[in-house]
């Protein structure tokens, strides 16, 4: 049954959320589609790292082309189709505020509504929910290359920061509106760094986010990024309105060196840890893991950006591998994992699953990459690495 009394919400989540991220469409990542960045992959200290230098160094024009080119191909209806049949309830779409509000003085371009409302089209049609998700934002809200412009975190610091990130969502809010029975969540940022905006801006920027995207849609709920903070730290900040709202936090298990450290057991283990930290946290306000993977190595290639290597392998911020020998080859391809891996990648997946279902779902990233084969949630379904359905409670790997 419904664990939530949502009163006036008829824009219904499914509980638990069983989801995927369409990640790699409407913001670029070198790592999940190598192919579009391939032609300055041999080119040493090439600017071109992310979608603002991609679109720069190839003009508007050509940019535009080449990105609407794959925007018509990167997610296909047959992927939708698949994710239903996967048992797949929620996509989280991530786009930049670019998108929505003409921005001249940058170098993104325009075009990306249309293919977001043929995806939009598709999930009704598969009964599908959608949270939209602004995971790029003016002068870039945590300097990776997922927020558009990698380097600095200048969000927040010109005036006009805010008011084209709150135009956003107003814009995204709008669109909901257009497929009410699809659109259930607007998430105000995608992972904001608390080391680079204060918390107490964040804080902030959510109440006026929340503010703004009721305004236009009240009946969609709110998703806020927990910041890279421990839930603990929410309490105070979250204020009682926000309660309504879903917190989101994403896990990795690849990105410091403790964390690459871990045996398999360590892996799965802390896997189940965070289920009840997340529980706990539920209780006070659902709560999802919006991001989350297989992997347990760094080795995807540009993971850590375009021509970084990984600290898996010690070609990337190590200076020797993680483990003795610890080599990247074969790290992303099923075809070389053997039974063992194979069977620690299925024990991993279900430990996830079991332990984000103990608040309010999950949100793999992600759908599909061109090759790394950790992260691609359609590979792993079929390979039965991911089981199908994916239903946490029948799971038993951690402790009830």
């Amino acid at each position: 049954g419904n664990r939530f009394d949502y009163g006036q919400f008829r824009q219904q989540v499914i509980e638990p959320i069983r989801g995927v991220n369409l990640g790699g469409g409407f913001v670029l990542e070198p790592w999940i589609t190598p192919s579009l960045f391939e032609q300055w992959a041999s080119i040493p200290s090439t600017p071109v790292v992310d979608e603002w230098s991609y679109c720069e160094a190839l003009g508007s024009s050509e940019c535009r082309r080449r990105l609407q080119q794959h925007w018509a191909t990167w997610i296909q209806e047959t992927d939708i189709y698949t994710l239903a049949a996967m048992h797949i309830n929620t996509l989280r779409i991530p786009i930049g505020y670019w998108a929505l509000v003409a921005d001249s003085s940058t170098p993104y371009v325009q075009g990306q509504i249309p293919y977001l409302e043929r995806i939009l089209n598709w999930a009704q049609k598969y009964s599908m929910r959608v949270i939209l998700d602004l995971h790029g934002t003016p002068g870039s809200q945590n300097g990776f290359d997922n927020s558009g412009r990698r380097g600095n975190i200048t969000w927040s610091k010109r005036h006009s920061d805010i008011p084209k990130t709150l135009d956003a969502l107003d814009g995204l809010a709008r669109i909901a509106n257009k497929f009410p029975l699809t659109v259930v969540g607007i998430q105000a940022v995608n992972e904001p760094a608390n080391w680079g905006v204060p918390k107490s801006t964040i804080a902030h920027f959510y109440q006026l986010a929340h503010r703004r995207v009721r305004s236009v849609a009240p009946r969609v709920n709110l998703v806020f990024h927990d910041a890279f903070l421990p839930d603990n730290e929410w309490e105070s900040i979250v204020p009682r309105n926000l309660t309504d709202s879903i917190l989101d936090t994403h896990i990795y298990h690849v990105f410091s060196e403790d964390q690459l450290q871990l045996t398999d057991e360590g892996h799965i283990s802390q896997a189940c840890n965070n289920g009840n930290t997340i529980k706990r946290s539920n209780n006070r306000v659902r709560t999802i893991c919006g991001e989350f993977s297989l992997a347990t190595t760094d080795c995807a290639r540009w993971l850590n950006g375009f021509q970084r290597g990984a600290r898996w392998d010690g070609s990337y911020l190590t200076t020797k591998p993680i483990t003795p020998g610890g080599s990247c080859y074969g790290a992303e391809d099923m075809r070389m994992w053997d039974s063992q891996k194979r069977a620690f990648m299925q024990k991993f997946a279900m430990a996830q699953i079991q332990s984000y279902e103990k608040g309010s779902g999950w949100i793999f990233w992600n759908f599909k990459t061109e090759n790394a084969d950790a992260w691609d949630f359609i590979k792993l379904s079929r390979a039965g690495i991911i089981p199908n359905p994916p239903i946490g409670s029948t799971f038993g790997i951690c402790q009830a």
